[in-house]
């Protein structure tokens, strides 16, 4: 028995764990953070697979992914120091296109928008799935839709078109 549970674990832990990593990263703005937060909602879905439903195990691991990250952000000692040294990025030809950096324009988003921009458009959650992944209102999920994107909007200078024809109010 102890066997075919690790081996359903772990089946569904191959198949999901790069989901749940870009999730994380997009949540932490760091690939270190990510790999721990989902590491963390690995174990933690490990621990109670027993208990989770095989078609709800991703969304207890997302909301798992989801809070830990936020989490994490509000821990004053948990946050990273800025550092004056960025890192050497690839050269090479670009596109016509700008250069955006939408991962360091949603670092700059208050913890709870950048959830909830994550899980409505890199996850392609609903409202209401957003809302019961973090465990607030629809409303919240909506309100705090329209505040990060407006935010971006700002960062990045240019407007942010994703999801804005999707629900009408």
């Amino acid at each position: 028995m102890v066997e075919d549970r690790d081996g359903a674990f772990t089946e569904w832990a191959q198949r999901t764990a790069q989901q749940l990593r870009g999730t994380a990263y997009l949540l932490c703005g760091d690939w270190h953070t990510a790999d721990d937060v989902v590491q963390d909602a690995l174990v933690r879905v490990y621990e109670r697979w027993h208990r989770i439903r095989p078609e709800a195990a991703t969304s207890y691991a997302r909301r798992v992914v989801a809070t830990s990250a936020v989490d994490r952000s509000r821990k004053p000692w948990r946050r990273e120091v800025p550092s004056d040294v960025l890192p050497d990025r690839p050269s090479g030809p670009h596109d016509d296109g700008p250069d955006y950096d939408v991962v360091s324009a949603l670092a700059e988003l208050p913890s709870r928008q950048r959830a909830v921009l994550v899980l409505r458009f890199f996850d392609d959650l609903s409202v209401d799935d957003t809302a019961r992944v973090l465990g607030i209102t629809p409303g919240t999920v909506k309100s705090s839709t329209s505040r990060g994107l407006d935010r971006l909007r700002e960062l990045m200078r240019t407007p942010v078109l994703a999801g804005l024809d999707e629900e009408k109010p």
